[in-house]
């Protein structure tokens, strides 16, 4: 049975996301006011806006940016350095992508090693640690499961948003088979409206990444299918 959400609380697990390369700070700014208007997890930016967004808005929200993306092959050392830098201009979360190529040499060991370096990095900040799904055999989504477990990370999200597929309920029910008891999901890419981001959360997800929540709460205000109100 489908658990019943108010709007209130899905938005509350939305990582407001805006990744265009020609973001603008008017666009960036925009994004933020809604983030705290609607009270949403956190904003989802690039890691040049971080440090403007912490000088401007303070403490009134969280912010989340990401390193190594969207394609995930940096050297870990780059990556490291980009985790250092987010933290240092004020950023709370960090959304890193893995190196694909290395999940695709087999090199799992590899991959766990790099997710662990940059964890003890961010120490008691949130790791989000995207797979980019679309491109895995099960076989590897399964091998990254235990990776982003044993490396410590906080979340396993499925998607950038730039891949050739976002989110999908499968790849969400696998995950919840594989990964350990301390690691969450973030589903991310192609959640469009109001009943995706139900569904991902009645499946199990702790946070979902969209540009669209927001935008779908002001032109859908009323409750929906099985919510009850704000």
């Amino acid at each position: 049975m489908e658990e019943k959400r108010s709007v209130k609380e899905m938005l509350g697990k939305v990582d407001h996301t805006l990744l265009k390369a020609y973001a603008s700070w008017e666009d960036i700014q925009k994004l933020c006011e809604e983030a705290i208007e609607f009270h949403t997890a956190s904003v989802c930016v690039p890691p040049s806006y971080v440090k403007r967004i912490r000088d401007t808005f303070g403490n009134q929200l969280t912010i989340c940016t990401v390193v190594g993306f969207p394609l995930g092959y940096s050297v870990t050392e780059a990556k490291l350095a980009e985790v250092r830098q987010a933290l240092k201009d004020g950023c709370d979360e960090i959304d890193m992508v893995i190196n694909i190529g290395d999940v695709k040499n087999g090199e799992f060991d590899k991959v766990e090693q790099e997710i662990r370096t940059l964890k003890e990095a961010c120490g008691e900040h949130i790791l989000k640690v995207i797979v980019e799904a679309c491109y895995l055999t099960e076989e590897e989504k399964t091998a990254m499961c235990r990776a982003v477990t044993d490396g410590g990370a906080d979340y396993i999200k499925t998607s950038t948003g730039f891949g050739t597929g976002g989110a999908v309920r499968e790849d969400v029910e696998l995950f919840r088979k594989y990964i350990g008891p301390d690691v969450k999901i973030k589903a991310a890419g192609g959640v469009s409206d109001l009943e995706d981001l139900e569904m991902f959360l009645n499946l199990g997800c702790d946070r979902v990444g969209t540009s669209k929540a927001v935008q779908a709460c002001r032109e859908f205000p009323r409750p929906f299918r099985n919510s009850v109100p704000v």
